[in-house]
């Protein structure tokens, strides 16, 4: 099959799955406490769109549903989906730079910094947890590439240590606080497990537009992200300024995990299964792998969610406990293909 025969026939694949990614939406949006049935729920969402909610009858329609599904239910559904995106989109990215496949967005102690900013603004009784948990991010990043600069170079080697590293000092941090502020622990403990329970559209709009357009541009590096998988010495020889390359990368990828990170807490496994499940179905062309792990991280992050908030009704249970389950034996079958790997 030709490249551009191949590329038609992503096109058409692309398209069926975004087209299920819709009608999965509108679907979960009817399952919870409040029976919605999927006519009402579609009608409810088709009324916001200019053109068509004119022809839509809403006299069957009452206004709690309404209330329910366009000011509860679709925000946190749409920022589930956001999230997953953004996290497999940081996944594959790193895969590639780090030529590793169990590379995982946090890598580079993003979910340490958030989790402490957060804590931070727990134990103080600071308002705004969100906003702290981006400045913990964006600051704890800042901190890691000041530490793994070598001259003006950031090696992958250093930066990889350097995350492990301050990720495990923020640990320690957090566990002393949560020591000493015992009364808080469980507060701490269910953000920092992640959950998009209090998801609004205030966050849908914030969180949007900084995932997709970092996306495309991830998108339009699709070529070095091919190359960076076999070697930065054949990168080079080929044209490409891995350095400069690399870096808009990581910034990239680490204003995208800080608002992530911010809006959800700390939710494992996303950016680790889904990159490498899609890479197994497609292969590993990030032309293809980048847009179709975006849309399989948005469609696994809202069944998650989904998941979480249906299980033990009206009680929910953090979407990271969820999204754990699934990636724990999957990141054991990973160990365990590598382990074959390297012993032949």
């Amino acid at each position: 099959m030709s490249y551009f025969e191949k590329r038609s026939f992503f096109k058409t694949i692309f398209s069926c799955c975004f087209i299920l990614l819709v009608v999965m939406i509108v679907f979960v949006s009817t399952l919870g406490v409040a029976n919605i049935t999927f006519v009402n729920s579609l009608k409810i969402i088709a009324e916001k769109i200019p053109l068509i909610n004119k022809y839509i009858d809403m006299k069957d329609v009452i206004n709690t549903h309404r209330t329910i599904i366009w000011q509860i239910r679709l925000p946190r559904i749409l920022l589930a989906g956001i999230v997953g995106m953004g996290l497999s989109v940081v996944g594959v990215t790193f895969q590639s730079m780090f030529k590793n496949p169990m590379a995982d967005p946090y890598i580079l102690g993003v979910s340490s910094g958030a989790a402490l900013g957060a804590t931070l603004s727990i134990v103080l009784g600071l308002p705004f947890i969100n906003i702290w948990a981006f400045c913990g991010a964006i600051l704890t990043v800042l901190f890691v590439f000041q530490i793994a600069k070598i001259g003006s170079k950031v090696q992958s080697i250093t930066l990889l240590l350097a995350g492990i590293a301050i990720s495990s000092m923020m640990s320690s941090i957090i566990s002393v606080l949560m020591i000493f502020n015992r009364d808080k622990i469980e507060m701490i403990i269910f953000w920092i497990m992640g959950s998009v329970s209090a998801a609004s559209w205030k966050h849908v709009s914030i969180l949007f537009p900084v995932t997709l357009l970092g996306t495309m541009v991830i998108m339009l590096f699709s070529r070095e992200l091919n190359v960076f998988l076999v070697g930065d010495d054949s990168a080079k020889s080929l044209g490409v300024e891995t350095d400069k390359v690399k870096k808009l990368l990581l910034v990239i990828s680490s204003v995208i995990m800080a608002f992530t990170v911010s809006v959800s807490g700390i939710i494992g496994f996303v950016g680790l299964i889904i990159p490498h499940a899609i890479r197994l179905i497609i292969g590993p062309d990030h032309r293809a792998l980048v847009p179709f792990s975006a849309l399989g991280g948005a469609i696994f992050m809202i069944l998650c969610d989904t998941i979480a908030r249906t299980i033990i009704p009206p009680t929910e249970i953090p979407v990271g406990a969820v999204t754990a389950i699934f990636g724990s034996p999957y990141f054991i079958y990973l160990l365990y293909r590598s382990k074959k790997k390297v012993l032949g």
